[in-house]
């Protein structure tokens, strides 16, 4: 399973990758903000997309948008500090799939992972 993580904090990525399960075949990239994670995506073709909002360069918001009328299949989990209901909303009619309030659980990654990896099997 290929995973893209996309956030401008170097400890926000770590914990991410800390939080994934470890009995999963998994390849992750990271980039540290919307344009370069726009960049790479297409290259990429990750199953997952673990994507901030606010970040330097392009916010995730633009990002979404972009990568979601590039490939509409396009599996994002937005992971953010801002938990506004205008910006919940906005995310989910961009498409994304779930919207998960940081810092997150280290078990909301890990299960949030395996659902996904589960649903891929099928």
């Amino acid at each position: 399973m290929k995973i893209l993580i996309a956030d401008d904090s170097a400890i926000a990525r770590k914990f991410l990758i800390k939080s994934l399960p470890q009995d999963i075949d998994l390849e992750v990239r990271e980039c540290v903000n919307g344009k370069e994670c726009v960049d790479i995506y297409p290259e990429f073709k990750p199953d997952l997309l673990f994507l901030d909002l606010t970040m330097p360069v392009m916010d995730g918001i633009e990002a979404l948008e972009i990568i979601r009328k590039a490939d509409p299949d396009a599996i994002v989990y937005v992971l953010t500090a801002d938990i506004q209901k205008t910006t919940h909303k906005k995310v989910i009619e961009l498409g994304a799939y779930k919207f998960i309030k940081k810092p997150p659980q280290k078990e909301t990654i890990g299960d949030a992972v395996r659902e996904l990896a589960e649903f891929l099997s099928r």
